[in-house]
């Protein structure tokens, strides 16, 4: 049976054109929103603009934040060290008191304004509130020697109620990527893995990760030119050749297309409204990705159920080498937000 579906044409009075889309009844969009798109003023206005644009168009957008450079700001102004390992910032319980206070007292607070400027609609939380999201302590190995990389979290759970309460009442959730875990110590995590975790556990449509570049390389540096489209499986072969700043985001992008979510998409955030023009019109910019062949039906299809309960574990999926447990590790390059 095909999956339900609402039309949703209508013409984008940023694009100009008439935007199609047919997703399934969830109609969720994780977006995470960094780079240089949280900088730039008008970028920030467009972005904000564009989440009430596709909250009009009847889908329901949550936006998950990073941070990072804001975060390294406020620790110089302390007068706290920044130090990094393996690509990974190191954050001691100082550190992550700065961390806490950046992305959901500044970061966090900025996007729900400018969103709220459109109307009554976003409302700020961190993966703490109502347990929305539960990390372990990530490990990484410099050198073949383990390194203390202190509170930085990976995210091996996702309950979701909290998110879909807030979307079922109309609003726009905008996340920022903090953690606690069943030890009882809050975690710094990266917001690429977030997102990609919370569009798992919310059952979403699509993953889009908002970038400074065009999409994946098909053989950078030697060529600009970008892949328009690829399945899980063609991704997977090229993990191992990705340069460290985009391999937590194609990491993300293929741990969701395999948990479930129907498409994911790296887009370039410094062109005003790709987001808008991804999401609502017929040709997506940017590197789509999406399911292997004989699973995208599958995918589609899922979506439309409900969720089995609401706490949805992340666990059965699990990407590269594999850790002991819960917790998952991920490559060197996949680094935190901050």
């Amino acid at each position: 049976m095909s999956p339900a579906v609402r039309d949703r044409s209508r013409v984008s009075p940023y694009t100009g054109t008439l935007t199609p889309p047919e997703l399934p009844d969830s109609g969720i969009v994780v977006v995470k929103y960094g780079g240089h798109a949280m900088v730039d003023t008008g970028l920030r206005q467009a972005f904000a603009r564009d989440v009430v644009e596709l909250r009009a168009a009847g889908l329901r957008p949550v936006v998950v934040h990073g941070g990072g450079p804001q975060i390294s700001g406020m620790l110089g102004r302390l007068g706290l060290e920044t130090r990094f390992e393996a690509g990974l910032r190191v954050t001691t319980p100082a550190a992550m008191d700065v961390v806490r206070m950046v992305l959901s007292g500044q970061v966090q607070r900025e996007i729900v304004g400018h969103i709220n400027a459109h109307g009554p609609f976003a409302v700020g939380l961190t993966g703490e509130d109502a347990r929305s999201m539960t990390a372990v302590r990530r490990r990484a190995v410099v050198d073949g020697r383990e390194v203390d990389l202190g509170l930085v979290g990976d995210v091996v759970d996702v309950d979701p109620g909290l998110l879909h309460a807030l979307l079922a009442q109309g609003h726009i959730p905008v996340v920022s990527p903090v953690a606690r875990g069943d030890d009882g110590k809050v975690y710094n995590v990266n917001a690429d893995t977030a997102a990609s975790a919370l569009a798992m556990g919310l059952g979403a449509d699509r993953l889009v990760m908002l970038t400074d570049v065009e999409g994946l390389y098909a053989d950078w540096p030697r060529s600009t030119e970008v892949i328009g489209r690829l399945s899980a499986d063609a991704l997977d072969a090229l993990l191992p050749e990705l340069e460290s700043g985009m391999l937590p985001k194609m990491e993300g992008c293929l741990r969701a297309v395999r948990g479930g979510v129907g498409r994911a998409h790296v887009l370039d955030g410094r062109v005003p409204h790709a987001l808008l023009r991804c999401l609502l019109d017929r040709d997506a910019p940017g590197t789509t990705v999406f399911p292997a062949c004989g699973e995208e039906r599958e995918a589609v299809v899922a979506h439309t159920r409900p969720l089995p309960s609401p706490h949805r574990s992340l666990m059965p999926k699990v990407i590269g080498q594999p850790g002991s447990g819960r917790v998952d590790r991920r490559a060197a390059g996949a680094g935190p937000v901050g």
